[in-house]
This record gives C-alpha cells, structure tokens and sequence, in this order.
C-alpha cells in the first residue's frame, strides 16, 4: 500500500523507467545514489547498468521486496531510514550520480542536501513535481524564482528534459511532474552564502537590505551599503538579483 503522507507515486510506465535510465547516461563504472527506491523497479534498471547502486528508502514495509531486488542483483546496498537524516557522505563507494523519482514532500531539500554533501556527484536525473522543476530552473525576477533556484543553480545547470503525464504514476498525483537534468558546475553554496539567500527571500515583499536587517537587526545600512559596493541597487528586491550577484554581495558584507 502507498503511503501517500511519505509523497509516494509509484512510476508505473516501463518505457518512461527506461528513459530515466538512458537520460541519465549511467555505465558500467558509476555509482549512483536512487532516494525513495518503492517497489524497486528503477533500482532493477539501474543496477543491470552500472557498478553500484545505493537506495534509500523510509517505508520499512518496501524493504523486503528492495532486499530481494539487491540480492538477486548483487551490486545494491538498500539503506532503510529518512534521506534527510541520513549522513549521505557516509555512502561507500561515493556516489558519483542521483537518479530518482523523487518523493515529493522531500524534493527539493534533498538536492540541496546532496549538492552539499556529495561534492564528487557530477550529474543528478530526477522525476518531481513540474512546479518545483520551474522553480529550479527560474530566472531572477519570476514569480517562482527563489532561494531553491539560486542555491541549485550556483551548483548546478538545470534542464527541463520532458513533461510527465500524472496517469503513469500510482496513485495517480494531482499534480503534474516533470524529468530534470542538473549537471555540476561548481561547489555548493558556502554557508555565508547559503544563509544570505535564506534571509534576503524570507520577506520577499520588502528590499533586500530591509529583510536583512529582519534577519540581524541593525544591519539595514550594512547591507544598502554593501549593495552599492556591488554595484547594485540600495533598495533591491532579492528577486532581481541573479545567483552570481549574492555571491558578491556576500563577499561585500563579509569584508565589513
């Protein structure tokens, strides 16, 4: 039985299991990391294809069926336990890919969580609801651009490979999904970084420098000032800038 609370939708379309396997380009020499394995029907693809697989799955009732599918494949380590708890560095040998119909309540933390603690990963091939692969992939001053797009894409390049339809999943979604590609372009964020990002969008209605000084009071004529430095705008919304510009801007605060 799925669990819907868990974001469960299990992929039930063989032909599109076996484009996820081929988008990705995984070979005989990869190791990849699959988050949310279900009923183990893209583990079994993937294991036939590269050197190992590590899935992860929360639902202990799916283990058994996922211990069967490792065993009969050899090269599957099934990891029972929450992705977002799990120490991913730990993985050996380290993942070098993430391909995954991701589950829904956790996707987008997840990427930014193996983007920060799986630095060797190159490539990640994801199924995930359509509305976060527009964010992902937004440009500044969109409606859904926001702190998951600047983040993934300071990491990451993000490419929209195709729509997909709710009725090849069971249970049927009710919303619609998308197949993304992010392929590596640079480290994460670093954490002065990452904790700009956070506080510029936490007040998406008022200027950066405004949501900053929310963030860590006094701080409004540090940020105008920095902003100015930057070459930016005093009164600038965290939406207009683009990923490249938070990286200077912090730069700029942390020379203060």
């Amino acid at each position: 039985m799925v669990r819907p609370r868990l974001g469960q939708h299990f992929l039930a379309d063989p032909n599109l299991l076996d484009a996820i396997v081929r988008e990705s380009g995984v070979g005989a020499e990869d190791v990849v990391l699959e988050v949310g394995g279900g009923e183990g029907a893209l583990t079994e693809r993937l294991a036939a294809m590269v050197r190992r697989v590590h899935v992860i799955e929360l639902d202990r009732r799916l283990g058994p069926r996922l211990e069967a599918a490792a065993s009969a494949a050899g090269n599957v380590d099934v990891v029972c336990g929450d992705a977002m708890r799990i120490d991913l560095r730990g993985l050996d040998p380290a993942p070098g890919k993430v391909v995954s119909n991701l589950p829904y309540s956790i996707a987008t933390p997840l990427i930014l969580k193996t983007i920060e603690e799986l630095p060797g990963v190159s490539s990640w091939t994801l199924l995930v609801q359509r509305e976060i692969a527009e964010r992902l992939r937004a440009a500044p001053g969109s409606r859904t651009y926001g702190a998951p797009s600047v983040l993934v894409q300071l990491a990451t390049e993000v490419e929209l490979l195709r729509t997909v339809d709710r009725g090849v999943f069971t249970p049927r979604p009710r919303v619609d999904s998308a197949l993304i590609a992010l392929r590596r372009r640079g480290p994460a964020a670093p954490e002065p970084v990452r904790r700009l990002v956070h506080d510029a969008f936490a007040h998406r209605r008022k200027s950066l420098a405004r949501s900053l000084e929310l963030a860590a009071p006094g701080g409004r004529e540090a940020a105008r000032s920095a902003l100015r430095e930057a070459g930016l705008p005093e009164d600038a919304r965290a939406e207009a800038l683009a990923p490249e510009e938070f990286v200077r801007l912090a730069g700029r605060l942390q020379a203060r």
